[in-house]
């Protein structure tokens, strides 16, 4: 992990209301926004730059469609971002405006990535990040998930699909870290 953080970006990945909806099942990592939030504090503290991303879901149904209440990011994304990126599908790297260029522009060295949900958008953004040639944190216990079922009918719990995540990540995309890691490494 790099001894500076001042010239990485936080991403804070689909923080939205609509992840609270009952219908997605049961989710892991109750401190997931508790820690969302002391790092977003800890960017703005420093003036670190700060990216917000929004998932605008063209689907009918769902919680994060722009007109309904779910779309609106979580209360504690109170710190003016930067940047707001909104999206329809996983990564932040595929919305609006272009993230890797304004990234690159803004002479970042690289991105903290941290979020809702852990194997989807978060994952996503990681590994195009990486993909890119972006140095990549990312925040595992900043993220949270959802059970999920398999094609083969067997359920893997939240906590088995986040563990999954931080393997495929780590190492090849990624640096897999963990707030207190962040917060600790540079004392206010």
């Amino acid at each position: 992990m790099t001894s500076s953080l001042d010239a990485y970006a936080l991403v804070v990945v689909d923080a939205q209301a609509g992840f609270d909806d009952l219908r997605w099942g049961r989710r892991n990592n109750p401190a997931c926004d508790t820690n969302i939030e002391r790092l977003v504090l800890e960017w703005s503290a420093r003036r670190r730059p700060l990216v917000y991303v929004r998932h605008d879901s063209d689907e009918p149904d769902s919680p994060l469609r722009p007109d309904s209440p779910g779309n609106r990011l979580k209360p504690y994304l109170s710190p003016e971002a930067d940047l707001l990126v909104t999206k329809r599908v996983n990564s932040a790297f595929h919305g609006t405006p272009d993230l890797h260029g304004w990234l690159t522009a803004a002479g970042v060295d690289g991105i903290v990535v941290c979020g809702i949900t852990t194997n989807h958008c978060c994952e996503t953004t990681a590994r195009v990040g990486g993909n890119l040639g972006h140095h990549v944190l990312f925040v595992l216990d900043a993220t949270h998930t959802f059970d999920r079922q398999g094609p083969d009918g067997s359920t893997w719990s939240a906590d088995q699909l986040a563990r999954a995540t931080a393997v495929n990540l780590h190492g090849e995309f990624a640096d897999v870290v963990t707030t207190d890691q962040l917060v600790a490494s540079e004392p206010t």
